[in-house]
């Protein structure tokens, strides 16, 4: 091939056609309980999640909800993948292995907020949220019904195995927050053959990046374990978030409906939602309580 700038760009389009390709292909299953927020800072404040606004009867004044309660930040991340072709490769016509190669970059791209999204929520049993508690915790602090005394709120009831979910994710603000400068766009080519790469490296290179970072939401929102997933721990979790409340004692209204675990827990788990009857032939109240989702990169 001629490296001329027509067989050069001609090139580039088709890299990025197959980058496309795998970015179509990408698996996408974390939308589900993700607040996407865009950023246009590289900190972004949510201390205003330790104190939700609620309307109140307007008798007299205003009152002003404070929404900068807490100190909670997430701060943006660069990310970048790129690919090198060897020069020599592009004038002998020595290019097939290469549209795979940017097809598997499209589809890392495509699918790399979503291992970001798994390894925040598994990390919650270990990392703090807004409230300055992990944010699966025992103990998260909440005001009675007068406002006094802070009590503590469970979302975990801990253990040392495969971890699973129940979470809601009816609501605008959900268990996990993907903040977003800029996400994986189309890729840009370092394709001329005056390039400093291709005259030091003897390759063109082709790359794409992106700005996020991904935090914790709301915590009432889920309930996170490590204990054996059965209908024990199950009805747990799911009355401790039915019965979820908030400051000054205000129901949250939270609905279980998500269960999301990882192949370790996926018998147990179909079992638990689907079956009609227990093992001990009884019938099973817990199916249909919740729609399960596997989840690939949960253990």
């Amino acid at each position: 091939m001629d490296l001329n700038t027509d067989n050069l760009n001609r090139l580039r389009v088709g890299y990025n056609g197959a980058y496309k390709r795998g970015l179509g292909a990408a698996t996408a299953m974390s939308g589900r309980l993700v607040t996407r927020v865009p950023a246009t800072v590289m900190e972004q404040d949510y201390g205003w999640m330790n104190k939700l606004p609620r309307v109140r009867e307007w008798i007299g004044g205003r009152v002003v909800q404070n929404l900068s309660a807490s100190d909670y930040k997430i701060k943006e991340r660069p990310w970048e993948l790129t690919i090198g072709v060897n020069r020599d490769h592009i004038e002998t016509d020595n290019l097939g292995i290469y549209s795979v190669a940017f097809e598997q970059m499209g589809e890392s791209t495509g699918s790399f907020s979503e291992e970001l999204v798994w390894e925040t929520l598994m990390s919650g049993f270990s990392t703090n949220c807004y409230d300055g508690q992990y944010f699966f915790d025992t103990d998260h602090p909440v005001l009675d019904k007068d406002g006094v005394t802070m009590l503590s709120v469970a979302n975990t009831d801990g253990g040392a195995g495969a971890p699973w979910f129940l979470m809601d994710v009816s609501r605008v603000l959900k268990p996990v927050v993907l903040q977003v400068r800029r996400d994986f766009g189309d890729i840009v080519a370092r394709d001329k053959v005056t390039d400093d790469n291709v005259f030091d490296f003897n390759e063109f290179r082709y790359g794409v990046d992106a700005r996020l970072n991904t935090g914790f939401g709301l915590w009432q929102m889920c309930w996170g374990s490590k204990q054996d997933l059965n209908t024990d721990t199950y009805n747990l979790a799911r009355s401790s978030l039915l019965g979820m409340t908030g400051d000054h004692g205000r129901k949250l209204g939270i609905k279980p409906q998500l269960l999301v675990c990882g192949s370790s827990n996926d018998k147990k788990a179909r079992a638990l939602l689907n079956s009609d009857r227990k093992a001990n032939g009884a019938t099973n109240e817990d199916q249909g309580t919740a729609e399960l989702m596997v989840v690939p990169w949960l253990p």
